[in-house]
């Protein structure tokens, strides 16, 4: 099937589109991971909507809140709010992304570890219904006073629903969206129940930041020290605002001068200048193994530019290569992290090239395969199996990029019966005809489809 992509520029000719009710997928900055970008022609996929042309708008209100609309990226806003004495209070890796798209995955990246992730930082949200009208979502607005839950049977369904998140509740994200406040019906929903237009987020002030790094053995061979770490750095919190691992797979797509330390593991903490004392007096004496030239600090500026550079050469590296990266988003906190780490040290065993790297802090990384052709069907085995051992150390398969296409055969046993039945509901009262994302998860059945 021939895809016809077609570009907008204003709120407007969003509105003109969704009131023709032709089915549509709604893309931003076109940095998903979720998202197939080179195989959208193989796909059931009538038309592809693109918002990089809509003019972007941010505003710093009286509350010190953030407010955006258009294509504002993570890269702008942050140079906007340093601009004005603040700072947004999370960013993905890939700072060129969208920030509205990532509200949609509720995407949750670095500095998570000390303010808490992006769901919470929303306060207001606009959004395009099925109807081409503007509506208002409030975070101060429990979802249980919503209309749709005034039905005692709705009112119902969502508390099962909830009650099925509270084993997620120390999640980034569970394997479905929260669903407690107004804003969690955009938050994480990725674009099935409507198109997000304007958001306003918390910032927080802007602060001198240093970053420290320890230089590990590398993960697969001892991975003592690194939980060593993520034990310790948990009581931090109030002092350390990310907790990133770079691992010695990852650091070698690089040149070598750039690498602060070769054949080594990395994990670097970004710590409040005005705490850093604290940090070093008690916390980095109590690390086991760590010597004083173990540890090295590295300018902001340095640090950033290197942390966007390595997921950039990888995918060049990939592209020249015709290697596609396989990759995984999960969390699994607590006791189950150390699982976690064993379940990806099975994976690094067969034969295919990887990569780990992540939010290490919050027990969140990203295990990268970058199969070659030959090895992509065997790569699928393996994470499908994976993907059955997450469930069961309770684990949240996808805790930051969404499900998008790209998942959707992971994520069915992760759902129950009350899951299928809230998101059809859903569905039929926010987009009865299906003209947003029609083939995304809420419109999938429990049973395997062939």
């Amino acid at each position: 099937m021939q895809i016809k992509q077609q570009f907008l520029s204003s709120i407007e000719e969003l509105k003109a589109l969704i009131s023709k009710r032709r089915p549509f997928l709604f893309l931003g900055s076109k940095t998903s991971t979720v998202i197939p970008y080179d195989q959208l022609e193989g796909l059931n996929l009538p038309l592809i909507v693109e918002s990089s042309k809509f003019t972007p708008s941010m505003k710093m209100l009286s509350s010190e809140n953030l407010l955006i609309s258009g294509s504002v990226n993570w890269q702008d806003a942050k140079a906007f709010c340093q601009a004005q004495g603040r700072s947004v209070m999370t960013a993905p890796t890939e700072e060129l992304a969208q920030m509205l798209s990532g509200v949609a995955t509720s995407c949750t990246g670095e500095r998570c570890f000390g303010f808490g992730t992006l769901r919470d930082q929303i306060r207001e949200l606009t959004y395009i219904d099925d109807k081409a009208c503007e509506q208002h979502l409030s975070s101060d607005k429990l979802l249980r006073d919503h209309a749709l839950f005034r039905d005692s049977s709705k009112a119902e369904l969502l508390n099962k629903y909830q009650e099925s998140f509270i084993i997620y509740k120390g999640y980034k994200n569970a394997p479905f969206p929260r669903l407690e406040v107004e804003t969690d019906l955009m938050v994480g929903t990725e674009g099935q129940l409507g198109i997000i237009t304007q958001a306003e987020l918390c910032t927080t002030s802007a602060e001198s930041v240093v970053y420290l790094f320890f230089s590990l053995p590398k993960w697969e061979d001892d991975y003592e020290i690194h939980l060593d770490i993520y034990d310790k750095v948990q009581s931090f919190r109030h002092a350390i605002l990310s907790c990133e691992l770079i691992d010695e797979n990852s650091w070698s797509y690089l040149d070598q001068e750039e690498v602060p330390v070769i054949g080594a593991d990395t994990i670097f903490l970004e710590v409040r200048e005005s705490m850093l004392e604290e940090v070093y007096e008690k916390l980095l004496t109590s690390i086991k193994g760590i010597k004083d030239e173990d540890v090295f600090s590295m300018p902001s500026h340095k640090c950033q530019e290197l942390r966007m550079k390595i997921p950039r050469a990888i995918f060049e590296r990939n592209s020249q290569m015709g290697v596609v990266k396989k990759g995984t988003d999960v969390q699994a906190i607590g006791e189950n992290f150390k699982k976690l780490l064993d379940l990806y040290r099975m994976m690094a065993t067969k034969g295919i090239r990887y990569n780990l790297f992540g939010h290490f802090g919050d027990a969140h990384l990203h295990f990268n395969f970058m199969p070659n052709p030959e090895q992509v069907t065997s790569c699928a085995k393996i994470l499908e199996s994976f993907y059955g051992d997450v469930l069961s150390i309770n684990g949240s398969p996808f805790a930051e990029h969404g499900i998008g296409l790209l998942k959707q055969n992971y994520i069915r046993p992760f759902w129950n019966e009350v899951h299928y039945e809230m998101f059809n509901y859903l569905k039929n009262q926010m987009d009865q005809e299906r003209i947003f994302f029609p083939q995304g998860y809420m419109g999938l059945s429990p049973a395997m489809e062939s």
